[in-house]
């Protein structure tokens, strides 16, 4: 199936195209038609598996055809989601779906100063990614008023469990209309989730899809265990080593993607970033010059490289290892396609230990290690436990006021 097969508005399906993105995901293709009609949905599904998509592609479509039942420019629909770095991700996606249209979207997360996030929602908004804290906070202040709502997202329900949100989401829930499409996400289900979807849902269709979980046995992977200072030299040592032409190189922070950048560019070796904080046309040029084999090496975040479709690729590199390990997954799934061969190589320092040991148990194998180099890691390896990781477990509360 294509995304033209989903009945969608042709600036939403010129949006996609410009992305890269022809085929939906499972849980796309699954939700997608049932969101347009207007029905409420229970997804079962994980970071990875396209599920951001899946809900800001009908909101986009549906407000677009709906007319706006007040003359305000006033929020028709909120997501709300556990953390700062989500709710970033989830904004990115509704520019880059929604960049044809006239809808307004804004983003309002806890931890910095709250007079920007005032001004956007001040210009009026259709479309509010919120955390639970900084939202509560300023429907408080009289900042965001939420009687036009038509479309409510719960995003990573499980997550707000584990992070104590769970109270906030229910005060949230009590000053929403009751009449409202009600969109419901979760990794896994346990009780009191289960309690609260059958809560908050109307008769609603139940999706699941399970995350990918494999890598292609096309694709060679090696592993190189360096410091992180030493990360740029190792970089630079293997792309003039294995006479690599064209590398795709992943960074976890839009920061990072930049400094490699610089790092690359000073040993002249041509290279661009992509991230969210690019233009659309910055990153459109980054990735046409990237296929048409002028540019040498593409740094990108994970937003950034989503619906990504290079022919005949390589070489990937995660220069940092992700925190999520699907996403490990869907990196090195950028070469090996079609039964071509590709090698993914990544570097590990002392505090991502916990992230390759996610990885390797979801992808059920060991990741060969690579010791003959010249700047291996130095120093006793001391591996954290897992809740003292950052984002992906750690309960760092951005949300909270």
């Amino acid at each position: 199936m294509t995304f033209k097969e989903l009945n969608l508005l042709e600036p939403i399906l010129n949006a996609l195209t410009s992305e890269g993105y022809t085929n939906p995901t499972p849980i796309q293709e699954k939700a997608i038609p049932i969101l347009l009609a207007g029905r409420d949905i229970m997804g079962c599904a994980q970071t990875g598996t396209g599920k951001t998509a899946a809900f800001a592609i009908p909101i986009l479509q549906r407000l677009t055809q709906i007319p706006r039942t007040s003359g305000n420019r006033s929020i028709r629909s909120l997501i709300v989601t556990p953390t700062r770095e989500l709710a970033i991700q989830i904004e990115d996606s509704f520019k880059s779906y929604g960049a044809n249209l006239p809808l307004k979207h804004a983003v309002v997360f806890g931890g910095v100063n709250q007079a920007s996030q005032v001004n956007r929602l001040k210009n009026g908004v259709d479309i509010l990614i919120a955390t639970p804290g900084r939202l509560l906070d300023l429907v408080q202040q009289g900042f965001i008023n939420l009687k036009s709502l038509e479309i409510f997202v719960l995003d990573e329900a499980d997550r707000m469990l584990d992070m104590g949100f769970i109270h906030d989401v229910k005060k949230i829930i009590k000053i929403i209309p009751e009449k409202r499409q009600t969109l419901f996400f979760s990794a896994t289900m346990p009780k009191e989730i289960t309690s609260l979807a059958n809560s908050i849902l109307t008769n609603p269709s139940h999706v699941e899809v399970s995350p990918v979980s494999s890598t292609a046995e096309t694709i060679q992977q090696e592993l190189y265990y360096v410091d992180t200072d030493q990360k740029k030299e190792l970089l630079l040592h293997l792309l003039a080593e294995q006479k690599i032409s064209n590398a795709l190189v992943f960074s976890r922070t839009k920061h990072g993607a930049d400094k490699i950048v610089k790092i690359l560019s000073r040993e002249k070796i041509n290279a661009a970033a992509i991230h969210g904080n690019k233009s659309q046309n910055a990153r459109q040029n980054a990735l046409n010059s990237f296929k048409e084999r002028t540019l040498r090496v593409l740094v990108a975040t994970d937003i950034a490289a989503r619906g990504i479709d290079i022919d005949d690729l390589e070489y990937v590199f995660n220069y940092d290892l992700p925190n999520i390990p699907e996403t490990y997954v869907h990196r090195i799934g950028r070469t090996g396609r079609a039964g071509a061969s590709g090698k993914a190589i990544s570097f590990c320092d002392t505090e991502e230990r916990a992230y390759l040991k996610d990885i390797q148990k979801l992808i059920g194998l060991t990741v060969p290690v690579v010791n003959e180099h010249p700047f291996p890691a130095t120093g006793k390896v001391k591996v954290k436990s897992p809740d003292t990781r950052p984002p992906r477990t750690k309960q760092s509360y951005y949300g909270r006021r």
